[in-house]
C-alpha cells in the first residue's frame, strides 16, 4: 500500500481472515474523521506485523505493567521494534487505553534510558569532550548502568561522528551482524555478500565464489537487488574462513552505512546511454565504502531518464542526461516508498562525487541514529537541505568532514572485514 496507509493494519487482517471489506467501509463512513483506527480492531488483530503483536496483547501489557510511553510498549512487548511503522497506531492505543492519564511524548530521546534527546546528547559530547560509550552514559547519568540494545549503537555512532580520529569505535555496542560481517538468518546461519563495485564482476572473482560455495557447502546463491551475489546459509563458525578464502571486501549489506551502487551498462553498451554510469557508480561506491551513516544508504546511477538503476527510489540517485548529471537524494524503496528529489545539475563526474559527499556528510550530521535519507529529507524539507548543499563555502566544510571521516576508514576501518574476529 502506499500514500495513506493508516488503515493498512485493519485491512490485512480483512483480507487474512477473507472477510468482506464492506462492512467495514459502511462502519467507517458515519464515523469521525479524527478518530483513530485502533478503537475499531478486535483485540485478536495484529497491530505490530513484523512481531506478530496483537492489540489484545499491547492493552494487556499496558493495563498489567503501568505502561505509559511507546518506547516502553516496545521494550514489554516488541510492538514497533523492527521498522516501526506501527509507532502511531501504539500511541493511538496508549491514548485509548490510558484515556486523559496519557500525554503523548512531546520530546523524542534517545531511548528510555535517559530524558536527553539525540541533539542534547551530541551537544554534551561536543561540551564536555566524551569519547566512549560508558563515559557518556556516566557523565550524562543514564538510568541503566550498562544501556540498551538501541542507546548503545546510536552512542557509538554519535561518538564516531563527531570524533573520527579519537574516537575508538566499539565493536560490541554494534547490532550482531555488524560485529560478524554477515546476515544472520531464521535457521542461525548467516549470509555473506561480498562487495561487486557498480555491480561489477570478473570471471576470477566468480570462480572464487564457486568454489568457496563448494567448499563450505553454501545452501543458496541468489543474486540481489544491489546487483551482488548472496552466499546464504554459511554457519557461524565458518564467517572467517569464508571471507578469508573469498579474499573480496565485504559488500556491508548488514550494516548502517554505504550499501551497495546499483548501476546500468551505460553509454559503453547501451544505445539510449548518454553517460558513464558504471563508471560513475563504481567511483562513487569506492568513494563511501565503509562509511558509517544513520541508516543504511543505498545509491542507483542511470545513464538516461529511463532510470534502470532505479535512482528515484535510492538514498542518492544519479541520472545522466546528453552534457548533465541530475542528483537526487531522499528517496526510498521500502515499507515507506518516497520518490528520490532534485538535489541539483552539475556537468562532471568529480562534482556528482563533490554534492554526494556534502549531502551524506550533512546527514550523518544531523539525522537521528536509524533515521533513513528519505525521512530525514521529509523531516527537514529538501529547500532546506538544498539552501545548505549549494552553499559554496558550505558544502567545501561538509567535504573536508568526509574526507577526515571517510580517511580514519581507510587506515582503520577495512580491518573490520579483514580481522573478522567472532
Amino acid at each position: 500500500m502506499f500514500g495513506d496507509t493508516k488503515e493498512g493494519t485493519k485491512l490485512l487482517s480483512l483480507i487474512k481472515k477473507q472477510a468482506s471489506v464492506q462492512e467495514y467501509l459502511d462502519s467507517q463512513q458515519g464515523s469521525d474523521e479524527g478518530e483513530s483506527i485502533v478503537a475499531s480492531m478486535g483485540d485478536d488483530e495484529i497491530i505490530c506485523g513484523c512481531n506478530g503483536v496483537s492489540k489484545g496483547a499491547i492493552v494487556q501489557a499496558i493495563k498489567a505493567d503501568g505502561l505509559t510511553s511507546v518506547d516502553e510498549v516496545k521494550g514489554a512487548t516488541n510492538a514497533s521494534r523492527s521498522c516501526g511503522t506501527c509507532k502511531n497506531l501504539v500511541n493511538d492505543l496508549l491514548t485509548e487505553t490510558l484515556g486523559e492519564e496519557y500525554e503523548a511524548d512531546t520530546k523524542e530521546t534517545v531511548c528510555a534510558c535517559t530524558d536527553l534527546s539525540r541533539d542534547e546528547v551530541i551537544a554534551e559530547i561536543r561540551e564536555k569532550g566524551l569519547t566512549h560509550t560508558k563515559e557518556v552514559m556516566n557523565v550524562l547519568e543514564w538510568k541503566t548502568e550498562e544501556g540498551c540494545s538501541k542507546c548503545k549503537p546510536a552512542l557509538n555512532y554519535y561518538l564516531g561522528m563527531v570524533y573520527p580520529k579519537e574516537h575508538k569505535d566499539e565493536r560490541e555496542s554494534r547490532f550482531v551482524n555488524e560485529r560478524l560481517h554477515a546476515n544472520i538468518q531464521k535457521d542461525g546461519t548467516y549470509s555473506v555478500v561480498p562487495r561487486m563495485y557498480g555491480g561489477v564482476t570478473n570471471a576470477k572473482d566468480l570462480r572464487t565464489i564457486a568454489d568457496v560455495a563448494d567448499k563450505y557447502d553454501v545452501g543458496m546463491i541468489k543474486l540481489t537487488g544491489g546487483q551482488r551475489i548472496d552466499l546464504l546459509g554459511v554457519k557461524k563458525e565458518d564467517l572467517p574462513n569464508v571471507w578469508k578464502d573469498l579474499g573480496m571486501p565485504s559488500g556491508y549489506a548488514y550494516g548502517k552505512s554505504v550499501r551497495t551502487v546499483k548501476t546500468c551498462v551505460g553509454a559503453e553498451f547501451c544505445r539510449f546511454g548518454t553517460q558513464d554510469s558504471t563508471g560513475m557508480g563504481i567511483q562513487l561506491e569506492k568513494k563511501f565504502e565503509g562509511l558509517n551513516t544513520p541508516h543504511k544508504v543505498k545509491m542507483g546511477v542511470s545513464a538516461c531518464p529511463r532510470n534502470c538503476a532505479e535512482g528515484s527510489i535510492k538514498d542518492v540517485g544519479v541520472v545522466g542526461l546528453d552534457g548533465v548529471w541530475e542528483v537526487y537524494v531522499g528517496g526510498n524503496g521500502g515499507t515507506e516508498l518516497r520518490k528520490a528529489e532534485l538535489l541539483t545539475k552539475v556537468k562532471s563526474q568529480e562534482e556528482v562525487l563533490e554534492y554526494t559527499a556534502a549531502f551524506l556528510q550533512y546527514y550523518r550530521e544531523n539525522a537521528r541514529y536509524l533515521e533513513r535519507s528519505s525521512h530525514y529529507v521529509e523531516r527537514v524539507g529538501i529547500e532546506h537541505v538544498k539552501e545548505v548543499v549549494n552553499d559554496p563555502q558550505l558544502r567545501y566544510e561538509l567535504n573536508e568532514r568526509m574526507d577526515e571521516a571517510l580517511g580514519v576508514y581507510k587506515e582503520h576501518g577495512m580491518k573490520y572485514w579483514k580481522v573478522r574476529q567472532l
